[in-house]
């Protein structure tokens, strides 16, 4: 079983140098009280950009643990990088869309107001909305053992995301009705590729239109369809397994 792995809200310098850390604070408490982490157990340590400490517990308390470092690994930055736009669904449906996508290996999480959504992110409420999906991006990395953190960026509207489109390796947009399939798409070996996933009443023939004009590619997922909820991550998913990523 692969040690636990939890985030080090060190300084940077001292945590890629020190021999010995100090996980403290609401990470440390979880370590030492929610988790039972004791001394002499394996740990894992990430400051969610790529570095990797593997410790030995040498102490435990209420308020955290001390780790002594035995190995460092730099993880290099995943390519290519994946990015889905995921338009703002109901309810707690967003929190699953982004836990799957940070477990299956998701890079960067846009959320996108598309004009069928019937979720608006404004003011306080929206503000909220993007805590609790950034919150649950970083549960779900260490859940999943990442040394790369998911970036959850601030909401973007259609035209913002055409833009991010226009400057990825790869565009893919999709749609039920669409004639490609996903399966069939070349994967780049790097850059970026953006997947957008649309509401439960679907993309507009107008979204489509703008984001074809700014190089997506419309694909279907497969022969059945699925809650905008669970597609970005199937179809992350069938794009990585095309990448040296999960070869």
């Amino acid at each position: 079983m692969t040690a636990p792995l939890f985030l080090a809200d060190a300084d940077p310098e001292a945590f890629r140098t020190c021999e010995r850390i100090v996980l403290a604070g609401d990470e440390g408490r979880h370590a030492a009280v929610v988790r039972r982490i004791t001394a002499g157990e394996t740990v894992d340590l990430t400051d969610g950009t790529g570095h990797l400490a593997r410790c030995r517990v040498v102490a435990a308390d209420k308020h955290g643990i001390t780790c002594e470092v035995t190995d460092r690994i730099d993880v290099p930055a995943p390519q290519p990088r994946i990015v889905v736009a995921q338009a703002l669904p109901k309810q707690d449906r967003g929190e699953t869309a982004v836990e799957t996508m940070t477990e299956v290996g998701v890079d960067t999480i846009v959320p996108w107001s598309a004009a069928r959504c019937m979720v608006r992110w404004k003011g306080e409420r929206g503000d909220k909305a993007l805590r609790r999906w950034r919150s649950t991006a970083r549960e779900a990395a260490k859940q999943a053992r990442r040394a790369w953190l998911p970036d959850v960026t601030a909401p973007v509207t259609t035209n913002e995301l055409a833009d991010l489109v226009r400057g990825a390796s790869l565009g893919v947009v999709l749609h039920e009705e669409a004639g490609g399939r996903i399966g069939e798409l070349d994967v780049p070996a790097a850059g970026e590729v953006v997947i957008v996933v649309g509401p439960e009443g679907g993309v507009t023939p107008e979204e489509i239109e703008i984001l074809e004009e700014a190089g997506a590619v419309t694909v279907r997922l497969g022969p059945t369809v699925l809650r905008t909820s669970t597609a970005g991550t199937v179809a992350a998913g069938v794009l990585l397994a095309a990448t040296d990523r999960w070869r």
